[in-house]
């Protein structure tokens, strides 16, 4: 007997972290009920649960409560990590589940309480007379000093490592694992394919910026759409003047960089300064030299 005793002082300990995630894991859940609650009523007025919002989320919770705590004397997010609730109140060292008085306050100071401070607020938020601003006074001390014994609560608790919430010391309520915590074996596969995705990433990083992308889109374009055949004359060049081998409009200050195709000027002057390898994005010829076309040349499209 004494030894499952002592087995069992060994098991009770939770970690500090655990009842942290069960704590966020809980408020995580009463968003999303709140969040799949409200799209019910995605085609009704807008506004239409402004005014009941409290008592909504007051009732949510009572459901969520009803199912957790008061059935199986833990949270979802206790659940979730092998936790519960243990009546730290009861003398022996042996599990003792929650008292029906204690989950009863535990619905009054989690649930009863947030409502009370969103319908106080609403109800003395507008109204000026001199009792109802007393009552609100009174009711932001409270408030301020619960948050202040919130946050002793929660550096005692740093410190202990029991009683994460003032709702728990209050109430003498502790968390506990339902079961032995065995050795965790971790598996390396998944963070070895992490790291190897990383290091690929940032290798991708580190080359991306030393790739001409641009020249390399042209070549392909080249290789793609061959142009062979054409001769350097002036009437091959003036039939191939219409438009812009770059923005395909009709050229602007035409210009020539030695093959027979035709570019605007600040279409070819644009991509050489950025690339001083520019190549014909038609025929893939280099940029010999940068001339104006020819007046005459020039004016036989006109014709």
């Amino acid at each position: 007997m004494a030894s499952n005793i002592g087995n069992e002082k060994n098991v009770n300990p939770v970690l500090r972290i655990s009842q942290l995630d069960a704590l966020e894991l809980n408020k995580a859940l009463e968003q999303l009920m709140w969040s799949q609650f409200t799209n019910c009523f995605h085609g009704f007025k807008p506004g239409v649960l402004a005014h009941f919002e409290p008592e909504v989320k007051a009732f949510l919770c009572l459901i969520l409560w009803r199912f957790t705590v008061y059935s199986k004397n833990a949270t979802v997010g206790q659940a979730i990590l092998n936790i519960q609730y243990k009546n730290n109140l009861s003398q022996t060292e042996k599990y003792q589940p929650l008292s029906k008085h204690q989950k009863l306050w535990y619905l009054i100071f989690t649930v009863g309480g947030r409502w009370l401070e969103e319908r106080c607020y609403d109800l003395f938020s507008n109204r000026q007379q001199q009792s109802f601003c007393k009552i609100k006074s009174y009711i932001s001390f409270v408030a301020g000093l619960l948050k202040l014994c919130g946050l002793l609560n929660f550096l005692i608790f740093l410190r202990k490592g029991t009683f994460a919430t003032l709702t728990e010391r209050i109430l003498g309520i502790r968390s506990v694992f339902c079961k032995p915590q065995s050795v965790r074996q971790v598996g390396f596969e998944y963070m070895n394919r992490e790291l190897l995705w990383h290091g690929f990433a940032e290798f991708l990083i580190y080359l991306l910026p030393l790739i001409n992308v641009q020249k390399l889109k042209l070549k392909i374009t080249s290789w793609c759409l061959p142009i062979g055949g054409l001769s350097n004359s002036e009437n091959t060049l003036a039939g191939h003047s219409r438009e812009c081998s770059l923005c395909g409009e009709w050229p602007t200050m035409p210009h020539t960089i030695g093959c027979p195709h035709v570019f605007c000027y600040y279409c070819i002057k644009s991509n050489y300064l950025f690339d001083m390898y520019f190549t014909c994005p038609k025929c893939g010829s280099e940029v010999h030299t940068l001339q104006p076309l020819k007046y005459k040349i020039e004016m036989a499209e006109l014709h």
